[in-house]
């Protein structure tokens, strides 16, 4: 059996790939903008803001969720999103460290 694409690359290569998929998308940076601006906020609150159907936005949570950048507590029937600070920061960093890294290889 072959080696999918992924096993090519080292664990941070394809973690920054995710991270840039998954931010890579306007209505989730719109979500992302949205719910750090709020306290905490619902999915319906998201739909307003957004303006996209409430099953788009879900699935747009569920990827931003499988990276961790948010994360949602219940509250009685309700979701709360709000964003994970410390992820993202890990994110900002791992970002960060790649532009700077590929601009220090550029001026070489």
């Amino acid at each position: 059996m072959g080696i999918t694409k992924t096993q090519i690359f080292d664990e941070r290569q394809n973690e920054l790939a995710t991270v840039f998929k998954v931010l890579g998308h306007p209505a989730r940076v719109a979500i992302l903008q949205y719910i750090s601006s709020q306290e905490g906020c619902i999915c319906n609150d998201i739909v307003e803001e957004v303006g996209l159907a409430q099953a788009t936005i879900s699935q747009h949570l569920s990827e931003l969720k499988k990276i961790g950048i948010i994360k949602g507590e219940f509250e009685g029937k309700s979701v709360c999103y709000c964003v994970d600070a410390d992820r993202l920061n890990d994110c900002r960093r791992m970002l960060n460290d790649f532009f700077v890294k590929t601009q220090i290889n550029c001026c070489k």
